[in-house]
């Protein structure tokens, strides 16, 4: 155990704020060492529930589909030198879908290493994130004491220590960590701090070897994922809340410069790598409301936000943000279009988060000179990393993420425990120790319980489909699960059942997102498989409509008007529709037996010889090895009044297949 530190004799002294912690802390809170490994234990405890999960969501893109992960060490040099969803698409520019492209090569180096050594086993990759949000927690707790070291003996240790286990205990980070997919997130956060860390230490022993560590981590978070770019700011005002006291300005910014130069040369290596790899791209507007949903339909036509309603839409956006931090109840992985609806600054939400950033931001800048106090600090990272993610800087594709609140949470972890902290008086630290124990331990069921949703797809798409009702993404997805599921069910009873969900799902998607082609997909095979034919029909029509060039639509039009064509005629006995529909098929198909059998027959019960003949023979064309093809020419020749021909065809059937005729019986 560490020796305890003499307390300070005052808490206020120069460059400090004063302390709700005016006594001793107890030893326990001192042991630094024995406060890491509490710290790490607990991060893993509230995930070991993920360990046996499988691979969910955007795994597929980042490992099991992924071509170069695949090739384990062999795939690195392609992981190097492509748009990091390059190896999942296979084709040059799909990767362009998403605005900016994507360069986030070290957590995929990393996952091809372990498919070289394991293949694909989820067990272990998800210990390895389990194992990087301990580290982050230690590092986050070790970075905050070095930055706050000035405030005193035993603040730093308190702050540090209530900051990190809200951090780990919070249920916002559960799309993080339980999905292996989010080590991007977490190795990018985990080097951030690392980094701040090295410079704090390069600013307090003025030794260069801490600033070049410091810059080469931050090179590692920037290839991590590239909100790592928040950082270049954070960092130098890490070092400068971090300085002693402010009565030499010009002295404390020359410090905090110099110390700040391995960060700014580390994130310039990798923004020209980036930008050599990528060609220079670094934004965009697509114009397809899953890659951007700051658009709307005018006059059938899909246009953009006006300027004021973006604006109200990203500070609503804002709000929740602010809302699911301080109240992480009702959680989703899903927050595409439209979670959050178009909004004007008519809705009171929008206009409060206005004010409540406004004042957070005039409160963190006057902290920057004066006071420099945690809740100034933690203001500031809070709005910075966030600020990547917000969609003012560049879209990002949706309205906002879970994941991406996963750096601005350390923020908000600062100031919390700050605030916490001030509840204590006269070393009276009692207080606020009950309210964090009462506020971790929510925290901590709210993380172990929503935990087993990312198991799997299925889990996840079904069990979130009711918190994101106005998500047309995740109304597809969960519309797709249920097909999928009515597709392996044996009893006919669920089966329609979850066909009817498919469509009920996939109808809400379509609902959200008019020209959404995969719900449509779905929903049209879905009324196929319940004989639905009419709306599977127009839905394949719409699709055709949508994509005129794709060979799919129309080959499964052709087969819906087949089959319905046939379900009129033999279920309704409405042979006018059947003929109809039998016919269009035949315009989009004319290689198609079943429906030359089927026009055969719907021409000859309607007593049109000829036309059946016609069509039967075209069947028999295209297939002469069926003898049942065979056998139906030769009845239509029989009906025509032509016998000889028609046993003639009889007795070739009958030599074909000897049991045809039982069969016909």
């Amino acid at each position: 155990m560490s020796k305890p530190r003499k307390p300070a004799p005052s808490t206020t002294v120069p460059g400090k704020i004063p302390s709700p912690v005016s006594q001793p802390i107890p030893a326990f809170f001192k042991n630094i060492r024995l406060q890491c490994a509490l710290i790490f234990g607990f991060a893993f405890l509230l995930y070991a529930n993920t360990l046996t999960h499988g691979f969910v969501l955007d795994d597929g893109i980042v490992i099991t589909d992924n071509m170069f992960t695949k090739d384990g060490i062999k795939g690195i040099p392609g992981i190097l030198t492509k748009d990091t969803f390059f190896g999942f698409f296979k084709v040059e520019g799909k990767e362009n879908l998403v605005s900016g492209g994507r360069y986030r090569p070290l957590t995929l180096v990393l996952f091809a290493l372990l498919y070289q050594m394991v293949g694909a086993a989820p067990f272990v990759f998800h210990l390895l994130t389990v194992l990087l949000f301990g580290a982050t927690c230690v590092v986050l707790y070790l970075t905050l004491r070095r930055l706050f070291a000035r405030l005193g003996d035993d603040y730093p240790d308190m702050l540090a220590w209530v900051a990190a286990v809200l951090f780990a205990s919070h249920p916002i980070h559960t799309e993080v960590v339980a999905n292996v997919k989010g080590c991007d997130e977490i190795m990018t956060l985990l080097g951030c701090l690392g980094a701040t860390f090295f410079a704090l230490k390069a600013i307090q022993t003025n030794q260069l070897k801490w600033g070049i560590g410091a810059g080469l981590i931050f090179f590692a978070a920037c290839l991590s994922k590239e909100n790592a770019a928040a950082f270049v700011f954070v960092i130098p005002l890490a070092l400068w809340f971090s300085l002693p006291n402010t009565s030499e300005q010009e002295q404390g910014l020359s410090r905090t410069i110099r110390a700040s130069w391995p960060i700014w040369a580390a994130f310039i290596v990798f923004f020209v790598l980036r930008g050599a790899i990528l060609h220079w791209r670094f934004g965009g507007e697509p114009m397809e409301l899953m890659n951007n949903p700051f658009l709307k339909i005018e006059n059938g036509m899909w246009v953009k936000f006006a300027p004021a309603e973006k604006l109200a839409t990203i500070f609503y956006t804002l709000w929740k943000y602010v809302a699911l931090l301080f109240a992480p109840i009702t959680l989703t992985h899903d927050y595409y279009p439209r979670h959050i609806a178009m909004m004007t600054f008519s809705e009171p939400m929008a206009l409060l988060s206005v004010a409540l950033y406004g004042f957070l931001a005039i409160y963190a800048v006057r902290g920057i000179r004066s006071g420099r106090d945690p809740i100034s600090f933690g203001i500031l990272l809070y709005l910075l990393s966030l600020s990547i993610v917000s969609n003012f800087v560049f879209p990002i594709g949706t309205n906002m993420g879970e994941r991406f609140a996963f750096m601005p949470s350390t923020g908000f972890c600062i100031v919390a425990a700050a605030l916490l902290l001030r509840l204590g008086s006269n070393g009276n630290y009692r207080l606020p120790l009950i309210v964090l124990g009462v506020v971790v331990a929510l925290f901590s069921l709210k993380t172990i319980t929503r935990n087993p949703i990312w198991a799997s797809n299925e889990a996840l798409f079904l069990g979130d489909a009711a918190n994101s009702p106005n998500s047309a993404k995740l109304q597809n997805a969960a519309g797709g699960t249920y097909f999928d599921l009515a597709g392996k069910e044996k009893d006919e009873t669920k089966k329609r059942e979850y066909y009817q969900l498919a469509v009920k799902h996939a109808s809400k998607a379509i609902e959200i997102h008019p020209t959404y082609k995969d719900p449509l997909l779905t929903r049209a095979a879905a009324h196929y498989h319940l004989q639905g034919f009419d709306g599977a029909i127009a839905d394949y029509r719409l699709l055709l409509k949508l994509s005129p060039e794709e060979d799919k639509p129309r080959t499964y039009l052709g087969v819906a008007l087949r089959d319905g064509g046939k379900y009129y005629g033999e279920k309704k006995n409405d042979l006018a529709t059947a003929q109809r529909y039998l016919l269009e098929s035949w315009q989009i198909n004319n290689t198609d037996s079943e429906t030359a059998r089927l026009l055969g027959v719907a021409n000859g019960v309607q007593g049109k010889h000829a036309e059946a003949i016609a069509y039967f023979s075209k069947a028999v064309e295209l297939e002469p090895k069926s003898a049942a093809l065979l056998y139906d020419l030769s009845t239509a020749y029989f009906a025509s009044g032509n016998t000889a021909k028609g046993q003639e065809l009889r007795a070739k059937a009958m030599e074909m297949d000897p049991k045809l005729l039982e069969e016909r019986k």
